[in-house]
């Protein structure tokens, strides 16, 4: 029994000198000291012994399997320290050779349009307000002379949630929180996300971004809202833009307007972009409900104002000559690239 004891340890050393990494230590380690090991089988021919030779022989068993789990564990330690230093000698060496490239990133095209057009309002004097993407329908709705019939209300086209919340379907909430805490004059965008429920399309979105504007002061007219748009078209698109306003509808101004832009594509002169038309919508605006400064405690006949609503996707889309805004949520790389460079 004892030359046994004598050759499995032996035979244990020869093995783990030829052990060269980790999956040979997990072997030798299944083959003496696993369930089925050959030090296991040791303990099976204890009944084969007379009683008073097992206590001995035992011992001896339980010595052999401590003494491998030693010489195994050191092994094991002298395989990973040659790896440290293996991987520190290569770190050593070669100091000539090139550093590792990493490509450099890019700001996508919705944050840099975004960027723009606060620097292009600050620059007029503007301020930037944020507010909640979660509303309640007070400040989404009914604020701004909503009424309660209005589709937008519809369970179809806004995103409700407990307690009547909701996802905000404009940002002229903000608008509504800033004439609630502060005085006139106000001059101030409010940029951020809106939701609606709408089906993704070329032109609609779930999720989308907008920058409204908001001015409430004395003396404000039409002229001024004109003004306004006309320097952020030819600051956003160029000198040669041309624009023009048309009359429309929204529950919180009135009068109410439209403002186009001549085509980026093809300079006015017509083409599929605009539908030949020589024009592309831009911005809805027109000048603040009295009714919505009365019920913010703003005196409307000392008073006025105007506001105005632009999609950064629709900027964004014109600028950089996107067919469709599924694109810019789709982070493909070999489209984000081409803003690496991009000046913001």
């Amino acid at each position: 029994m004892d030359d046994q004891l004598k050759n499995i340890a032996e035979q244990a050393k020869i093995d783990l000198k030829e052990c060269l990494n980790q999956n040979d230590i997990l072997n030798i380690r299944a083959k003496y000291l696993g369930k089925k090991s050959l030090v296991n089988s040791l303990y099976s021919q204890l009944r084969n012994l007379p009683e008073e030779e097992r206590p001995s022989f035992g011992k001896k068993v339980n010595e052999l399997r401590n003494e491998l789990e030693r010489m195994i564990d050191e092994k094991e330690k002298e395989l990973k320290l040659q790896i440290v230093n293996a991987y520190d000698s290569v770190q050593a060496n070669d100091l000539t050779l090139p550093g590792v490239y990493f490509p450099p990133g890019s700001l996508h095209p919705l944050t840099i349009i975004r960027r723009k057009m606060e620097d292009i309002f600050i620059s007029l004097g503007f301020q930037i307000a944020e507010g909640p993407d979660i509303e309640d329908e007070y400040h989404n709705f009914d604020a701004l002379n909503t009424p309660e019939d209005h589709p937008s209300r519809n369970l179809a086209d806004t995103f409700y949630l407990d307690n009547g919340y909701l996802l905000r379907t404009q940002t002229s909430t903000v608008q509504v929180r800033t004439m609630e805490s502060y005085p006139p004059p106000i001059y101030i965008i409010s940029p951020g996300r809106c939701y609606r429920n709408d089906k993704p399309d070329p032109s609609h979105s779930p999720v989308f971004h907008q920058v409204e504007g908001l001015v409430v002061d004395k003396g404000i007219s039409m002229a001024d809202l004109k003004d306004t748009l006309q320097f952020f078209a030819k600051a956003m698109f160029g000198p040669e833009v041309k624009s023009r306003i048309r009359p429309h509808f929204f529950p919180f101004t009135e009068p109410s307007a439209e403002m186009d832009i001549s085509c980026v594509s093809c300079q006015g002169k017509g083409c599929r972009i605009c539908k030949n038309s020589g024009w592309l919508e831009l911005a809805g605006a027109g000048m603040v409900d009295p009714s919505v400064l009365e019920m913010m405690g703003i005196d409307d006949q000392i008073y006025n104002g105007y506001a105005f609503g632009i999609g950064i996707e629709r900027i964004a889309m014109l600028k950089y000559n996107i067919p469709d805004m599924r694109i810019l949520y789709e982070n493909d790389v070999r489209m984000l690239r081409q803003f690496s460079r991009e000046l913001i």
